[in-house]
């Protein structure tokens, strides 16, 4: 079985730092991607970053995040990491760990972990 397993969330001032990480376990395939999603309070869940697994690591941001956010991942360990950068307190949500399986696409999601940039 699956599980996907995000930390590294809590309070930081705004233009501090935070590195999330998540790891996946069970994986029995290949995974596609992994990346990281927010939902702030309101708001519809959104893309923050991905990274290709097991190709060219290839990334994509959001254009909100690009230039302040960092995602790297390991593939033999099925680990995916955000350092997050000059945090602004519009960056307050619970981020989401995603891991994509190559074959079909399936979306396997971790609990989330809440960020909160408050001064």
């Amino acid at each position: 079985q699956v599980q996907v397993v995000e930390s590294g969330g809590g309070l930081v001032q705004p233009g501090g730092s935070l590195r999330l990480s998540c790891a996946a376990s069970g994986v029995d395939f290949v995974i596609n991607a992994m990346g990281w999603y927010r939902q702030a309070p309101g708001k519809e869940r959104e893309l923050v970053a991905t990274i290709k697994i097991n190709s060219d690591s290839s990334t994509n941001y959001a254009d909100s995040v690009k230039g302040r956010f960092i995602i790297s991942g390991d593939n033999t360990k099925n680990m995916v990491y955000l350092q997050m950068n000059s945090l602004k307190p519009e960056d307050t949500a619970v981020y989401y760990c995603n891991l994509r399986r190559l074959r079909d696409g399936s979306n396997y999601w971790g609990r989330g972990t809440l960020v909160t940039v408050s001064s």
